[in-house]
């Protein structure tokens, strides 16, 4: 199993950028069409990107430092529902909030397109985090 390592600086605080972990519209604000989130441990993460059921749980909910889920596709035998782990620490700075992602347990196939996923993701996430509109996303996955 592999893992992917990014991180992103938001003009915003900790707090303000932990809410667009945790609840749906501030997911969807950066991140999928739609979104139904129950923040709590052991509690609902389904977000539905590009067509894709991403589907886990949330493990670890540590406001406003720390958010970990269980990340995977619903019906798919490469990455099933809450097979690999994504970890989103934040991080207060002088100018606002670092944002550390580690994506988990990713099988060596999927690294590639979970790379590109998050290329596009996070950047949003740092425009919606600093209070601007990251505007429609038109992201597809690769091509395998």
């Amino acid at each position: 199993m592999a893992e992917f390592r990014d991180s992103i600086s938001i003009d915003a605080s900790p707090e303000t950028v932990f809410e667009y972990l945790i609840t749906n519209e501030g997911m969807t604000a950066w991140m999928g069409q739609h979104a139904d989130l129950d923040p709590t441990p052991g509690g609902r993460f389904a977000v539905d990107i590009a067509g894709h059921p991403v589907r886990g749980e949330y493990l670890h909910v540590d406001r406003p430092n720390r958010v970990v889920v269980s990340w995977g596709f619903a019906r798919s035998a490469h990455l099933p529902a809450g097979a690999s782990t994504v970890e989103f620490r934040l991080t207060p700075t002088s100018s606002g909030t670092r944002v550390d992602l580690c994506h988990r347990d990713l099988p060596d196939t999927e690294v590639r397109g979970h790379a590109d996923g998050w290329a596009n993701f996070l950047p949003r996430l740092a425009v919606v985090g600093a209070g601007g509109d990251a505007g429609p996303d038109g992201w597809q996955p690769l091509p395998d």
